[in-house]
């Protein structure tokens, strides 16, 4: 079970990132971010981490920490391939978004009519997109990446193509995302299709695939073990292997409203409702929450032993912070699938850093 930070071990874990990070800067350079997320990777013992800041649209930081490859001494870089696990929820969210703009799919309507297979047969669309699907449907909010799996052949009811035929298509060649691969099996060639893909395009993903960060399994005094995941296909909530540098590329289409209307973003990136009119933590695929009168807008991976990732919008700041790394220690301390980015040392960091980096109180 994840073990849960107290408030008081989360401020003595960033005090102590602080104190570590306390170096004179270089002349006419703020303190730097990396200096302080260092210090809390070493804490967490992540073998490898990459992150980047995006800003009005433009990658305005980025940096990689630690090894992709520890036997290997490879280090981490802006462009290390990741298994991002659960992230890849935000991409099905938006080509199931396309769809309902397209008026092909109503997010009211019962998910199973489009090919969903779940215990409830009345629960709906956007039920299966908010994690409020369980049993009473609209009841209550339950995070449930199988679940929201099921939205797999919804997406394929939409575009009658595999999935990640529409993950390729529509979004990774789309945007330029050219270190990301729809799944890990794709080191296989047999595994799909021969007119699913060209031959340059598997060629490429091969390439990818064998660059990607090493997961680790990482015990309590820090040593790493490696720790080698069976190949895996890609669906609505897991599958993806991207680079901080790719999923720059897909939030600065989602903020130029390239990829869905303002209209459609804005109602993702709102909390959603129960049947009962209470708000709950995630909007149309995304977490949502207000911290310091501004709305947070995130969502985060997680694979046992192996991978982790966040990452976490400011849309009233134009402001996106994206960290990938090789062990789950982004993820499984925090309980991050109750809803509440806060409990991260790492979201913690960059929000006192980007909302209120002069008050003593934030």
């Amino acid at each position: 079970m994840p073990r849960r930070l107290t408030g008081l071990s989360l401020a003595l874990l960033l005090a102590t990132a602080a104190l570590r990070a306390q170096q004179p800067p270089a002349p006419g350079v703020s303190p730097p971010l990396e200096r302080y997320l260092e210090a809390l990777r070493e804490q967490a013992g992540i073998p490898g981490m990459s992150a980047a800041i995006v800003q009005d649209g433009q990658i305005t930081w980025e940096y990689g920490f630690g090894y992709q490859d520890v036997g290997a001494r490879i280090r981490a870089t802006p462009d290390t391939p990741y298994v991002v696990a659960d992230l890849s929820e935000t991409l099905a969210a938006v080509l199931l978004l396309q769809c309902v703009e397209q008026r092909r799919i109503d997010l009211d309507g019962i998910a199973s009519r489009y090919g969903a297979v779940l215990p409830e047969p009345g629960a709906t669309v956007r039920q299966v997109l908010t994690h409020t699907s369980a049993d009473p449907p609209g009841e209550a909010f339950l995070y449930s990446p199988d679940r929201f799996a099921q939205l797999t052949p919804v997406i394929e009811w939409c575009a009658p193509q595999p999935y990640r035929k529409s993950v390729a298509h529509r979004l990774l060649d789309r945007l330029a995302m050219k270190d990301s691969v729809p799944g890990t099996d794709l080191i296989d060639p047999t595994v799909v299709p021969e007119d699913l893909f060209d031959a340059s395009d598997l060629e490429r993903y091969r390439k990818v695939l064998a660059r990607t960060a090493i997961g680790y399994k990482v015990d309590g005094r820090k040593r790493p073990e490696r720790n080698d995941l069976p190949p895996t296909g890609i669906n609505a909530a897991t599958g993806l292997v991207s680079t901080v540098r790719d999923l720059a590329q897909f939030d600065i289409a989602l903020d130029s409203s390239e990829l869905l209307l303002e209209d459609t973003l804005n109602a993702a990136w709102t909390p959603a409702l129960t049947n009962t009119g209470a708000a709950v933590p995630s909007g149309l695929g995304w977490f949502v929450q207000i911290y310091r009168n501004e709305r947070v807008v995130w969502h985060f991976g997680y694979i046992p032993n192996a991978y982790s990732a966040l990452i976490l919008k400011l849309p009233a700041r134009h402001t996106t912070f994206i960290l990938l790394a090789n062990s789950d220690a982004l993820s499984a301390p925090f309980q991050l699938a109750s809803g509440d980015v806060t409990r991260s040392v790492f979201a913690a960091l960059f929000l006192k850093r980007a909302i209120c980096p002069l008050a003593a109180s934030c």
